[in-house]
């Protein structure tokens, strides 16, 4: 067998070889940069330039884990012919021109600001959304958002979101739309069988005290 046959004979497992190094190689690191210009041109007017919200209607993004941020703008963005897994037509219309870099950079970016950290609305609210927080309630199997959330709030990162300082109400929301089935991204269904177990009363109480938690 001459060189040349034997090149084409081999090439096939110098293919895989190369396609293996390359899927092994680990993904470029965000550019903060150009997350930043996105975040200027795309998401500001709703979530501020350095995703402190000026607004409860949306809510704060900055130090939010980068992964979540990520995996919300992907399921806000519909694949051809399907549905969106999260439902939101103003944030479906912001993430439909953006790739996967543009989406790792923009939750870069925004993950790398400091939130300035919100208020609770009630020292009574606060005070019962805290035993709910740390708690949980046994009688009704509402485990304690603590236990994913962390103790301040801060999160897991690439597993639960940050929730310190989030507005009361926007919290408040999400937790309505788990319980109505209205929001459905959650994995294995997580939150939906939180909350769905929750009183209108217990969303309140414990929103009102995550936007204390710094």
């Amino acid at each position: 067998m001459n060189s040349t046959r034997w090149f084409l004979a081999t090439s096939p497992w110098l293919v895989l070889i190369t396609a293996s190094a390359l899927a092994a190689e680990p993904p470029a690191k965000p550019d903060l940069a150009k997350g930043q210009t996105i975040a200027s041109q795309v998401c500001a007017a709703c979530h501020g330039a350095d995703g402190n919200s000026p607004t409860p209607a949306n809510p704060v993004l900055a130090g939010q884990i980068a992964e979540y941020l990520a995996k919300q703008l992907h399921n806000f963005k519909a694949a051809p012919g399907k549905k969106a897994e999260r439902d939101n037509a103003l944030m479906a219309g912001m993430a439909a021109n953006l790739s996967g870099d543009d989406m790792r950079n923009v939750a870069a970016y925004y993950s790398s600001q400091t939130p300035k950290g919100g208020i609770s609305r009630s020292p009574e609210l606060a005070h019962f959304g805290q035993k709910l927080y740390r708690g949980g309630n046994a009688r009704t199997g509402v485990p304690a958002c603590a236990g994913c959330h962390g103790p301040n709030g801060a999160g897991v990162p690439a597993q639960y979101p940050r929730l310190a300082g989030q507005y009361a109400e926007y919290t408040e929301a999400q937790l309505k739309a788990y319980h109505d089935n209205q929001r459905a991204n959650d994995t294995n269904r997580m939150m939906r069988s939180i909350a769905a177990k929750m009183s209108p009363a217990e969303m309140r109480t414990v929103s009102d005290y995550i936007a204390g938690l710094r």
